[in-house]
């Protein structure tokens, strides 16, 4: 009978794993013995390498909601703090200038209300340049509201014909028409002028013409040339009577035949002006 072999009885215990590791690597082939070490050391990096990218990606949710939390939307400060919406504030300032007859019936609280309009569209709608926009002023424009006219003077603060006063004019639409190609600016006024009875009032067209050019980004220069008066309804077939513009020499020195506004807001079917005359106007076509 065979002598048992010294190690049978470690060779018939428990599989190998119940073994002590310095036994079980011990009992392993070299090779084995290198993959067991590789597969150990594996599994060791693996895990460090696991913990790692848990940290690193806790730091990145911390970091990302940090941000996300600051540039998130905010729905009640976008509600109580809406962007302004410059075709509301345009019909704001239209409500505002409304049933003022182009401001001859306007009061000082009318004149307040018309001015806070107007100044919240121009701030919403930014600065005008004309360098670029130039072609919105071409075409026939319809004045709306004047500040200027509740002074119930044409000249507005400056001094002018009264209306309804010394002379009795009943003002009718006022209109300008500037061509960009030409550089015309012509104011057209519609009068109507009392007469004593029996004769029958005079309905007019007054056309002051003028040439304009540009002497910053929204501000316009106007240098008058004559005035065309026009008769219309019975005695339209009158001809015309032009006034010439008076020379240098014979023209006050008051009444320089010039002026100047600021285009403070335009786009194809609305514009506001400021005059040096400190007068708002309001146009549309």
């Amino acid at each position: 009978m065979a002598s048992p072999h010294p190690h049978s009885s470690l060779l018939s215990c428990s599989p190998p794993c119940s073994a002590p590791s310095s036994l079980r690597r011990t009992l392993l082939s070299p090779a084995a013995a290198a993959d067991f070490g590789c597969e150990s050391r594996r599994r060791e990096l693996n895990a460090a390498s696991s913990l790692s990218t848990r940290r690193r990606g806790n730091r990145s949710h911390f970091r990302r909601s940090a941000f996300d939390e600051s540039a998130a939307f905010d729905p009640v400060s976008a509600v109580l703090n809406p962007a302004p919406d410059v075709a509301n504030l345009k019909l704001k300032l239209l409500s505002a200038v409304s049933g003022l007859n182009r401001g001859l019936a306007a009061n000082e609280n009318d004149l307040k209300t018309a001015e806070s309009a107007a100044k919240e569209l121009e701030t919403a709608a930014g600065p005008v340049d004309l360098a670029k926009d130039l072609d919105k002023l071409q075409g026939l424009w319809k004045l709306i509201y004047s500040s200027a006219f509740s002074s119930r003077s044409l000249g507005g603060s400056r001094p002018g014909p009264p209306i309804g006063r010394l002379l009795p004019i009943t003002l009718g639409q006022v209109f300008q028409r500037i061509d960009i190609l030409s550089k015309d600016f012509d104011n057209i006024v519609e009068v109507q002028l009392g007469a004593p009875w029996p004769l029958p009032q005079i309905n007019a067209t007054a056309t002051l013409a003028h040439k304009f050019e540009l002497t910053g980004t929204a501000s316009i220069k106007i240098t008058f040339e004559k005035t065309t008066i026009k008769t219309t309804g019975n005695l339209s077939q009158l001809p015309s009577l032009e006034v010439p513009r008076l020379p240098d020499v014979l023209r006050p020195s008051s009444n320089t035949g010039s002026g100047e506004f600021e285009v403070t807001y335009i786009d194809s079917d609305f514009r506001i002006t400021r005059g040096d005359r400190g007068e708002l106007r309001v146009f549309t076509p």
